[in-house]
């Protein structure tokens, strides 16, 4: 029997851990995969107060050896689901079920994929989700990089260090990244900006050769690339509560600012959930928020 069960070792689950169990909480917090969350791939963070550069998997450490000193209880299992009864809750893992007066639910999103025939059968040979995991794979290559918003554009600066060659390709003429990382794109000069195109077919034998790339006024052309990085967002992972917890029309968790959902004593924190803004600082918040929200809860 737990106090609170925390779904996710991300940055928003770790930061609750911490808040939760420097309220004196019996903490529980189950992973399904390994701690840290998508911030384990990025190489360089500069945009989190007080830590002008730090890699995602050093703060990602730091943070749960941090909640890990306090004395939370990590787990390694994967939810496939909650049930409710009155005040006490049980969250169910393949092999286990665990009480808890409290849930939260940190567990973060997963990779779009182009939804392109031969993507599955290409991953590992040629298309990549993770340009710090596997760049190195693609020194003195060719690449390409599908997507426009801040992860696309630092993956792109990334391979531009290691690859000939990086096209950066977004179905818009205008990045939604940050600014000041377009700008330092524009300053390399083995980037080539293909926008207002869409990858439409991958081409392969054993491995992949090249992509085929729609623009929106119907021309088509063929980029020979050894390797494409394929970030263009990601989907939150709350399947496994839909028959619960309420969801919005793409799948995030309905929940305001103090991080409740529709079912009395399950919280929500970061990406997962609705919000208009889903960075590493806002993840952290919410995490602070719905622990000291599930604190109450417990309290009561």
């Amino acid at each position: 029997m737990y106090e609170i069960v925390i779904i996710g070792a991300g940055p928003a689950g770790l930061t609750a851990a911490i808040y939760a169990r420097r309220a004196a909480k019996k903490v529980l917090v189950l992973e399904a995969k390994v701690y840290g969350g998508q911030i384990v791939n990025t190489l360089d963070i500069e945009n989190y107060p007080a830590e002008e550069h730090i890699s995602g998997y050093d703060f990602a450490t730091k943070l749960y050896n941090q909640a890990k000193n306090l004395g939370t209880e990590i787990v390694f299992e994967k939810v496939v689901g909650i049930e409710t009864d009155s005040k006490q809750k049980k969250v169910i893992t393949a092999n286990n079920i665990y009480e808890a007066g409290s849930v939260i639910i940190a567990t973060g999103s997963e990779n779009r994929k182009l939804g392109l025939p031969n993507e599955d059968q290409l991953v590992g040979k040629g298309v990549s989700y993770c340009a710090t995991c596997d760049g190195a794979f693609y020194k003195n290559k060719k690449v390409a990089v599908v997507g426009g918003g801040n992860t696309a554009l630092e993956d792109a600066l990334y391979l531009a260090d290691i690859a000939e060659r990086v096209y950066l390709i977004h179905r818009r003429d205008k990045f939604s990244g940050e600014d000041s990382t377009v700008n330092r794109l524009k300053g390399k000069k083995n980037i080539r900006f293909v926008l207002n195109s869409n990858v439409t077919k991958l081409n392969a034998k054993d491995k992949l050769e090249n992509i085929e790339v729609v623009n929106t006024d119907g021309g088509v052309q063929t980029i020979e690339v050894d390797g494409l990085f394929v970030a263009i967002g990601r989907i939150p992972e709350n399947k496994a509560f839909a028959n619960l917890i309420k969801l919005d029309d793409v799948g995030y968790i309905e929940a305001g600012e103090k991080c409740h959902t529709n079912v009395d004593g399950i919280f929500v924190a970061g990406d997962n959930r609705t919000k208009d803004v889903r960075q590493l600082v806002t993840a952290v918040s919410d995490g602070a928020v719905a622990a000291i929200e599930a604190v109450k809860y417990v309290n009561n």
